[in-house]
């Protein structure tokens, strides 16, 4: 997924640290520059409440990383399903709202149908 992102916006991308007084961060992928930060998610399928929250926090860390750096970086959150994107992106949801106003864009890395059936058997051997 997140090579998926780097191509799309032609940039190198991997896992950082990033902090700030003490504390730090892990993110999925940055660009040695910081120019762009992104969260993923693999999920499949449209989320339940809980894992909304997960999704929103790892936005609150974006954006909280996003005001510690001394230029604001490209954020965005990356999904591997149009179902699990789709609370994230639509005018009736007050979260797809929030993202808009923080500048948090929603990213959709289409995935072999070979890997998403290997999320959904693992999300599916999860929720037993």
């Amino acid at each position: 997924m997140i090579e998926r992102v780097a191509d799309e916006f032609g940039v190198a991308l991997r896992p950082q640290s990033i902090g700030s007084g003490g504390v730090r961060v892990e993110v999925d992928g940055a660009d040695d520059a910081r120019t762009v930060l992104v969260e993923a998610w693999a999920h499949q399928g449209p989320p339940k409440s809980a894992q909304r929250h997960k999704v929103l926090a790892d936005a609150f860390k974006l954006s909280w990383i996003a005001s510690i750096l001394p230029v604001r970086p490209r954020l965005i959150l990356c999904f591997s399903d149009e179902a699990a994107a789709k609370p994230f992106r639509t005018g009736r949801s007050w979260a797809a709202e929030a993202l808009r106003a923080q500048s948090i864009e929603v990213f959709v890395a289409e995935l072999p149908a070979q890997v998403r059936a290997g999320i959904v058997d693992a999300q599916h051997r999860q929720y037993r």
